[in-house]
């Protein structure tokens, strides 16, 4: 039925003059009114599988239904402080989630709403999709209504590694060995314990005494890996684990003329192991939320507003993995717990 529809549509919009092509109604162009109506029949899907994290009234971020239990994923950078969140799923809200967990390397959070029967997203559709294929996403949203984004696939899968590579989060001065002059906020090193006026002895196993040798440890790392650390601190040796971040999440980067034209991109949008880039239009709040194919399966989750013209998303193979080694950790951390 979307597809017939579909094809009604884009033949109506072939179907005319040179002259009228060159003034198009509004209501048929590739935003307009008709367009996103031809799409509807995913609507339903995306109503239910999607959901909104508000604070207040302010939308901050979408996520995806991944259990009838409540179980949601998103984009763990985006959340902020989640005790004063409330999520819509449906035309229902939820107060009080719960973050179960997060893989950094991702930058995808398991949170947990006290829902019952709710409908999970169809993750089986796992190969490829090919490029120029119609993809569904969230638009605007009112607590009732999903409003339908549409685009396409924009290229083939890749990874897409940090900018400036992956980082412990310290600047250091080289004065006999390497010692630590400023650990940066909310890096991995602050959260590993690393101080100001440690000396670096060791990273991954290896012992270093030089910033070309840190560098080279670092060089084919992503983000999200922990690396194990070796300190001198008041003249014994501390061991640490370190969860590395992307160069530009920790010290920033200087914005490019294309950034100042693309509007609202995502605060991290690089160092991803595989992602789906397609031109779904979007800002960084309509991140975390599900991507669709024509038969309403999920096919990947948005993580990434890159640019005026580019999202990236998760692909679903990732997301089902992802699913069970998350879920895998909150239950470890439930056991421990108990």
């Amino acid at each position: 039925m979307l597809r017939t529809t579909l094809h009604a549509v884009l033949a109506g919009m072939l179907v005319t003059s040179a002259p009228a092509a060159m003034t198009l109604e509004s209501g048929v162009r590739m935003g307009g009114r008709e367009m996103h109506a031809a799409f509807e029949d995913v609507q339903p899907f995306l109503q239910s599988g999607s959901a909104v994290f508000k604070r207040g009234n302010h939308e901050i971020i979408f996520g995806v239904v991944v259990s009838p239990e409540g179980h949601l994923l998103t984009k763990a950078s985006e959340l902020g402080a989640i005790e004063d969140l409330k999520v819509v799923i449906g035309d229902r809200i939820y107060e009080q989630p719960v973050l179960l967990a997060v893989d950094p390397q991702w930058d995808v959070a398991l949170v947990k709403v006290s829902g019952v029967g709710l409908q999970p997203v169809d993750l089986g559709r796992t190969e490829d999709l090919e490029r120029g294929e119609w993809l569904v996403a969230n638009g605007a949203t009112t607590r009732r209504y999903r409003r339908v984004q549409v685009g396409m696939v924009a290229a083939s899968p890749r990874e897409v590694k940090p900018n400036g590579g992956a980082v412990l989060g310290i600047v250091f001065k080289e004065d006999g060995g390497l010692v630590v002059s400023a650990v940066s906020e909310g890096s991995g090193a602050e959260k590993a314990g690393i101080q100001e006026g440690d000396k670096l002895l060791a990273i991954d196993g290896r012992d270093v005494a030089k910033r070309e040798e840190v560098l080279e440890i670092l060089e084919d790392k992503r983000v999200g890996q922990s690396l194990a650390v070796r300190v001198e601190r008041d003249g014994g040796p501390v061991e640490l684990k370190v969860v590395l971040a992307g160069r530009t999440q920790v010290f920033g980067e200087e914005e490019t003329r294309n950034d100042h034209m693309s509007g609202d991109f995502s605060m991290r949008r690089t160092g991803f192991p595989r992602i789906m880039q397609h031109d779904i239009i979007g800002n960084s709040r309509f991140m975390g939320g599900p991507v669709l194919d024509l038969d309403g399966r999920c096919v990947g989750m948005n993580i990434a507003r890159f640019s005026r013209c580019e999202t990236y998303a998760i692909p679903a193979l990732e997301l089902q993995q992802l699913v069970r080694s998350l879920m895998d950790e909150a239950q470890r951390k439930a056991n421990a717990g108990a």
